[in-house]
């Protein structure tokens, strides 16, 4: 019998002591700030679905960013809200067109905040698909040779990090290597690893302007597969990933904490807009105690082996502190 010789209040008996035996942490070196852009825009655009977050203009995104660095954020993750839809999503490796652009801008206002650029199709094509449509199929390879030059473009921008999310296979060795042809061999890739066909996606869309014709079951990946995750995220770190991330969060905390058991790569996780929005809008209704709450739920996040996590509070907890 274990009691009363163990008595596990005794480390939790005050302030001092439960901050001392506290086993995670979250700071602002942990996060990164996902940020809406669009270009041709007068002012800020509202998310309705995401209380407090808007669509940058791209003429102001200069001064948010400084804001943003100001605050003590570390990083940014972009994406950008497009005029110039097509069937390929080539304004997104065109040297003049937004992605490069607000790359750019914002490595301009702020050099030392480190700048991920998203590296997906979905904001820049007309059906909202991640990749080339070849029939009512999204072409994998086809789709990965124009991921590449996208990711070549960025990192002409000023880009410091590729993010490949469009769950094509082989795309981390397409980046890769064409990353390391044209120069970039030291910029790093943090895959979009183990991405999940989600429900929780919802939010983004409205954000970024990707409005969708039909789903993307067919290279996302089923929410209720665990091991198929795990050999995502092993395959991308075969092909020369640098970080590995799962998305969204909450649901999948067990893939992540598969991930990291199996990988001694940095892992990343994304609190998504769905995510978000459930926490703000039952803070709003008087449900929850939202300060609180997030807090808990990026502690599980981390404790589940994230080291990073990309979330839409980051400002908000750069502002009141955690």
């Amino acid at each position: 019998m274990t009691f009363p010789i163990t008595r596990f209040r005794r480390l939790r008996a005050n302030p001092v002591l439960r901050d001392m035996m506290r086993e995670n942490t979250v700071t602002l070196n942990d996060l990164i700030y996902p940020i809406f852009v669009e270009e041709e825009l007068d002012d800020f655009a509202p998310v309705e679905s995401m209380p407090g977050i808007n669509r940058i203009p791209e003429q102001k995104l200069g001064q948010v960013v400084k804001e943003i660095y100001a605050a003590g954020i570390k990083a940014i993750m972009t994406f950008g809200v497009s005029h110039r839809k097509d069937d390929t999503g080539s304004d997104s490796w065109n040297e003049n067109g937004l992605l490069a652009r607000m790359t750019k801008r914002a490595k301009d206002a702020a050099p030392e905040l480190l700048v991920i650029s998203d590296t997906c199709f979905c904001e820049y094509t007309s059906h909202g698909h991640c990749g080339v449509i070849h029939g009512e199929d999204v072409h994998n390879d086809h789709t990965i040779e124009n991921l590449a030059k996208q990711s070549v473009v960025a990192a002409r921008a000023g880009a410091d990090m590729i993010a490949p999310s469009a769950m094509m296979d082989g795309q981390v060795a397409a980046i890769r290597a064409g990353l390391d042809g044209h120069g970039f061999s030291n910029l790093p890739i943090m895959a979009y690893s183990s991405k999940f066909a989600s429900a929780f996606y919802g939010p983004f869309r409205a954000a970024a302007g990707c409005d969708l014709i039909g789903d993307r079951k067919a290279y996302q990946m089923d929410p209720a597969n665990g091991r198929e995750a795990l050999r995502e995220s092993m395959s991308d770190e075969a092909e020369g990933a640098d970080i590995l991330m799962v998305k969204p969060a909450l649901p999948y905390l067990d893939v992540l904490n598969q991930v990291r058991q199996h990988s001694l790569l940095p892992i990343a996780a994304y609190q998504v807009s769905g995510e978000y929005a459930m926490i703000k809008f039952a803070a709003q209704a008087g449900a929850i105690d939202e300060h609180r709450v997030v807090r808990e739920t990026l502690s599980s996040i981390k404790r589940a082996g994230a080291d990073l996590i990309l979330t839409y509070f980051a400002m908000d907890i750069a502002r009141q502190g955690f």
